[in-house]
This record gives structure tokens, C-alpha cells and sequence, in this order.
């Protein structure tokens, strides 16, 4: 029964747009963050607090104080304290965009992959248009691509191909025309 509570509890606060935190924790848009270097034989060390922005000082921040009352002066000094705001809400809302946007892109690659090759019917009487030289090394490539329909992702992977082929004749002229030069 308890942990009945406690989950339904926690799903009210997910439906009030809050973050879901466990009992006894607070969440806030507002904090005051003291940063503090080590001090004599003490470790330096980061307190963060909600206060209010005049209250934003190692005084209201630091608790508890790990020095002595005749040191409490020096060693606030030597803190540095920032107020710091943020907008929850704008970020719920940036993440919800952000996954929406990659959720719609998944469900059109999803679509893509399942209904192109159903719409796309396969015409043999169209030919990729290639010079000479590749029309003739392409042809046995073209007709095996032919027999198995054209899909996006084959589509993608002849043009992959084709790049891949640019880029060694590249290199090959480049080389040829090094040797060519020494």
C-alpha cells in the first residue's frame, strides 16, 4: 500500500510537469553557488543553497562554517559566490521539441524503408546517365542493382559506390602525374 502511494505520487508530479524527485528533496530555478578554495588544512569545497539574491554570500551559504569564528572573515573571502537562475520550463519545452523532431525523422525513415519500395515500380527503359567510360565499367553493376529493385537505401549505396570509384581514379591521376613529374 505504501509503495502504491508512493508511485502514485510520483505520477502526479510527472503530470504537474515536474520533475520527478524523491520525498524530501526540492527542485528549484534558483540557487546560490559558492565556490571555495582550500584554506589552511582545510579542502576547498562547493556549497550550493536556494537564498534569495541579497542573501547570495558565504555568510548564508556556507553552513556548516569549517573554520573557526576568527577566520569566518578570511576565509569568505576567499569565496567566490554566484546567483544562478534557470528556466526549467524552457528546457522541458527544448527537450520535448528536440525528441519530437528526432521521433518524427525515425518514424519517416520508418516509412521510407517499408512503403518506397511498395510505390517505386521498377522501370527498365530508364538508365542512370554516366560518360562513356563509366557506362561501360557500370553495366554488369547496373543490371545486378536492376534485379533487386531501388529502394533508398540502394540508391544511397550506388552513390556511395560511385564516390568511392571517383575518389580512387582521383588518386590514381594524382600518383600518375607525381611520377610523371619526378
Amino acid at each position: 500500500v505504501v509503495q502504491a502511494e508512493f508511485v502514485s505520487h510520483r505520477f502526479l508530479w510527472l503530470i504537474k510537469g515536474t520533475s520527478i524527485l524523491p520525498y524530501g528533496e526540492t527542485f528549484e530555478d534558483v540557487r546560490c553557488k559558492c565556490i571555495c578554495p582550500p584554506y589552511r588544512n582545510i579542502t576547498g569545497h562547493i556549497y550550493n543553497r536556494n537564498v534569495s539574491q541579497k542573501d547570495c554570500n558565504c555568510l548564508h551559504v556556507v553552513e556548516p562554517m569549517p573554520v573557526p569564528g576568527h577566520d569566518v572573515e578570511a576565509y569568505c573571502l576567499l569565496c567566490e559566490c554566484k546567483y544562478e537562475e534557470r528556466s526549467s520550463n524552457t528546457i522541458k519545452v527544448t527537450i520535448i521539441i528536440y525528441l519530437s523532431v528526432v521521433g518524427a525523422l525515425l518514424l519517416y525513415m520508418l516509412f521510407l524503408l517499408l512503403v518506397d519500395p511498395l510505390i517505386r515500380k521498377h522501370d527498365p527503359y530508364t538508365q542512370p546517365l554516366h560518360n562513356e567510360e563509366d557506362s561501360e565499367e557500370m553495366r554488369p553493376q547496373a543490371d545486378s542493382s536492376q534485379a533487386r529493385g531501388n529502394t533508398v537505401l540502394e540508391r544511397v549505396e550506388g552513390a556511395q559506390q560511385r564516390w568511392k570509384k571517383q575518389v580512387q581514379e582521383q588518386r590514381k591521376t594524382v600518383f600518375d602525374r607525381h611520377k610523371m613529374l619526378s
